[in-house]
């Protein structure tokens, strides 16, 4: 049974240091994004606890939590929700325990329902499930990766994923109409309405910058409105009549990165500007400046660097296919799980976004999705071996539909992470699935996506490449066979520690 959202949204306000510490809101497909102004203010056990939370991911400022398609999206409504109503500056905050849902008739209570409350002064003692002996196997390779994964360069890819997750749903939209149409054209069907699904289709991404731009302004602390005006600049049309270094300029010309580059420039001088104009120009001169010097410098530098940027993205991309294409796929689809569980993966949005304007598809996109096949393989494995866990059936039962659409965050943190060694394992067949189609890159058939989001058997719609939809539909069925019988049987032979052998005395 589903927990009302609104219920859960309150207890996840509670458990991260109440409405006032949040800054930002977000979400992707499967996980609420919250920026918190002190993280130390956020209980991690007490959130993963609240029903309906499949697994949290934090470092820093940025709180990953993992709820799971559909459901995200009703309980980032319900939290946008209450932050309008945020606790004022100095009022008691409120128990954190007081906003848990009530569980369900006949469940067993929960344990951290039982801790007292803290004395003021005095050091709360919370009973925690700690040290080797108590820590299910795949806690402590959790919680190394989790501490690797709080430096700085990671913080700044966060970021630029928060710009861009937003995005993720037209992205899809567009890109599933895109292959609809695609397919019309090539059966010769509906004449009269193939040009207008191109231009449904095609106008978000001819106009992307400028969303990259609102978002990114917003991200950094500038005003979005401004952010958007200057990444515009990127694709409007008369940019043709401008030269840089020689060589004329091509509207979108650098593409998102040029964009996310323009915005960032945009909000440094707004903030710049709001320091030092007088407050009866500011309204005149700030965004005056925050437009203008972005902008030429816009397409006096950026434009031109961020365009030599993409096409080597681009070059390199189609490179490593075709010369080492099975090693490529093998390390890509080995190493996604991880990304995946940190969050990581979405830092990758730019790279397919820009391969998409170059090539009309993403290359990466197919193989990276071999992940999913490896943990769907893995699962079904744990499946076979434990049959006598009751509960971790039922919840693999209960996830294995999302993970083979691709939505990997229920198998991963319900399955194979908590037990360790089949987390591994699934990513050996991640590996062999993504060596799959990176071999036949090799041979010259390149699968690619013509949109960002879906993976698994939902990445069928969007498939493109250079042979033909039935050609990429072909390797990427055969990646995934290959994902989920290497990731079975790699899981099933080695995913379990063995029991000691008991000789009888002589």
């Amino acid at each position: 049974m589903r927990n009302d959202p609104a219920s859960t949204a309150a207890a996840v306000l509670a458990r991260v240091g109440g409405p006032a510490n949040v800054l930002s809101v977000a979400h992707c497909m499967t996980r609420l994004r919250l920026t918190l102004a002190d993280p130390a203010a956020g209980d991690e056990e007490a959130l993963r606890a609240v029903p309906g939370v499949l697994a949290v991911v934090a470092a820093g400022p940025g709180w990953q939590i993992v709820l799971g398609p559909g459901v995200v999206d009703e309980v980032t409504a319900a939290v946008e929700d209450a932050l309008r109503d945020r606790v004022p500056p100095g009022a008691a905050p409120q128990d954190p325990r007081d906003a848990l849902p009530a569980p369900p008739p006949g469940a067993p209570p929960n344990p951290r329902d039982e801790v007292p409350a803290a004395v003021p002064g005095a050091a709360a003692e919370v009973p925690r499930d700690e040290g080797p002996a108590d820590a299910p196997p795949g806690a402590a390779l959790k919680e190394v990766i989790r501490r690797r994964n709080a430096t700085p360069f990671k913080t700044v890819l966060r970021r630029v994923a928060n710009v861009f997750v937003p995005l993720i749903p037209a992205l899809i939209g567009c890109g599933i109409l895109a292959g609809l149409n695609g397919l019309l054209l090539n059966a010769g069907w509906l004449p009269g309405l193939t040009p207008a699904l191109a231009a449904i289709a095609s106008a978000f991404m001819a106009l992307i910058a400028v969303f990259v731009g609102y978002n990114t302004a917003k991200e950094f602390g500038g005003t979005p409105v401004l952010g958007g005006a200057v990444a515009a600049v990127v694709v409007y049309p008369g940019v043709a009549k401008v030269t840089a270094f020689g060589t004329q300029l091509a509207p979108g010309q650098g593409g998102v990165l040029g964009a996310l580059a323009a915005a960032f420039l945009a909000t440094r001088v707004e903030k710049w500007c709001r320091g030092r104009v007088p407050g009866a120009l500011d309204v005149l001169l700030t965004p005056t400046l925050t437009v203008l010097v972005p902008g030429l410098l816009t397409l006096y530098g950026l434009m031109y660097a961020a365009g030599t940027m993409a096409t080597a993205i681009g070059t390199a991309a189609n490179w490593l296919l075709e010369t080492t294409g099975a090693v490529a796929g093998l390390v890509l689809g080995g190493l996604f799980l991880p990304l995946v569980m940190l969050g990581l993966h979405q830092a990758l949005i730019p790279l397919h976004a820009t391969l998409i304007e170059q090539q009309g598809y993403t290359v990466l996109l197919p193989l990276l999705a071999m992940a999913g096949a490896g943990q769907v393989g893995a699962s079904l494995a744990v499946y076979v071996r434990l049959r006598h866990d009751v509960a971790l059936r039922t919840t693999i039962r209960s996830a294995l539909p999302a993970g083979l659409l691709g939505v990997g965050e229920p198998l991963i943190y319900g399955v194979s992470l908590p037990l360790g060694r089949p987390f591994l394992t699934a990513c050996a067949g991640g590996a062999a699935g993504g060596a799959f189609v990176g071999f036949f890159a090799m041979l010259g058939t390149k699968v690619g996506a013509t949109a960002i989001g879906p993976s698994g058997w939902a990445l069928f719609p969007l498939l493109a490449g250079n042979r033909g939809p039935g050609a990429a539909a072909a390797v990427y069925g055969g990646g995934l066979l290959t994902g989920y019988a290497v990731g079975f049987a790699a899981t099933y032979l080695f995913g379990f520690a063995r029991r000691p052998r008991v000789t009888a005395a002589a």
